[in-house]
């Protein structure tokens, strides 16, 4: 079959790989024919060579697609099955799954969150940029969907981006009428701020500087931040009348950059949240931090570790903090269904789709913010 194979830092190719099969009763192999493959800034992390990815890895973490094979353990689904998978693999019996916290599923990886698609050292499953897919643990990790191809865009993103938004919404401690801001308007950004949204934000500011990402922050009805032109805390506060906003959202993660968009400051983020968020608000990160950074800009943050002033106003302000993978089983359903409801539609964030054949030049074009690219969509 054919898929997205990574070749060192800045390369990928779509090339021949062995096509999947069952390994497991528990397992179902999905098909790509009406399926969704994203391209999104976590992939990045790896096709720029920050991550310990290796060569020769297939990419993709977020997989939606129709069950070809089913494997003999599997009660819940059947061949032709419309699906889509979370990005973090679970068993589905473990006492963190049992307790809805999937991400962190001591089964599966007992060491660290396991995704499927191989990333970050994650986990040693092939990933979804490709024709199929094998789905482990199938029962519990395949969400159905229903039959034919309504919602296409709105049900790929329940795999990952939408659930990791709210996600980073529910981390912070956010209440119906609160203020929110979100650091970061990629596909996860500004999934917390429409999930904010959603969930009955009073206002709610995006913070970036990519002016087709602030200009879909603004298309959804939240207030967009340019940190291009000054300090970002500084802006929010003036536009408050100097009131510091209840929650704020770290979309971000190690990558981040100072106002000139190529100086990398890993806690300039963490610091503006601790700075503009009020004393006893809540801080959600869903913004991934690695234990392991090739390119880092400082031997610490190789390490993993990053400074921010914990003592000096996260302790003095009596700030709440939320990290962690999304546990995208604890949301998806009911993502799912506000979807069908007509309640949500987070498509918009879809900025192309293009066929598997495109991905060479769609992750250099992504990577570079070409074209107004804000989330790709693979069709194999």
């Amino acid at each position: 079959m054919r898929a997205v194979v990574y070749e060192k830092p800045f390369t990928v190719s779509v090339l021949e790989v062995p096509k999947p099969t069952i390994l497991h009763p528990d397992d179902v192999i999905v098909k790509g024919d009406c399926s969704c493959r994203w391209i999104i800034d976590s992939d990045l992390h790896m096709y720029e060579g920050r991550t310990s990815a290796e060569p020769g890895i297939v990419f993709g973490h977020e997989n939606m697609g129709i069950v070809d094979e089913v494997g003999g353990g599997v009660t819940l689904l059947k061949k032709g099955d419309r699906v889509v998978m979370p990005f973090n693999v679970a068993c589905g019996r473990c006492i963190n799954c049992e307790e809805g916290r999937s991400a962190f599923c001591t089964v599966v990886n007992p060491g660290f969150v396991t995704l499927m698609g191989t990333y970050v050292a994650m986990g040693p499953y092939p990933g979804g940029q490709a024709e199929y897919v094998r789905v482990p643990f199938a029962d519990f990790n395949a969400l159905v969907l229903p039959p034919g191809t309504e919602h296409e865009e709105d049900f790929a993103l329940l795999a990952d981006i939408f659930p990791t938004g709210w996600h980073g919404v529910q981390l912070s401690g956010f209440r119906p009428g609160e203020s929110v801001v979100v650091f970061g308007a990629g596909p996860v950004g500004l999934m917390a701020a429409y999930s904010a949204i959603i969930r009955g934000a009073s206002n709610i500011f995006v913070v970036d500087r990519v002016p087709e990402r602030l200009q879909k922050a603004k298309e959804i009805g939240a207030t967009p931040i340019d940190f291009s032109a000054s300090d970002p805390v500084e802006q929010i506060l003036k536009l408050r009348g100097g009131k510091e906003v209840d929650r704020g959202v770290d979309a971000v993660g190690y990558q981040a950059v100072t106002s000139d968009g190529k100086t990398e400051q890993p806690n300039v983020v963490l610091e503006s949240l601790i700075r503009v968020v009020r004393p006893t608000g809540g801080l959600g990160i869903p913004g991934l931090y690695v234990p392991n950074d090739p390119g880092a800009p400082d031997s610490a943050a190789a390490k993993g570790y990053i400074s921010f002033p914990f003592g000096f106003k996260l302790f003095e302000k009596g700030l709440s903090l939320g990290t962690g993978q999304c546990n995208v089983k604890a949301y998806n359903r009911y993502l799912r269904d506000l979807i069908i409801a007509g309640r949500a539609k987070p498509s918009f964030v879809v900025s192309h789709n293009l066929t598997l054949d495109a991905a060479v030049e769609a992750y250099e074009k992504f990577d570079k913010r070409i074209d107004g690219y804000t989330k790709v969509l693979l069709h194999p």
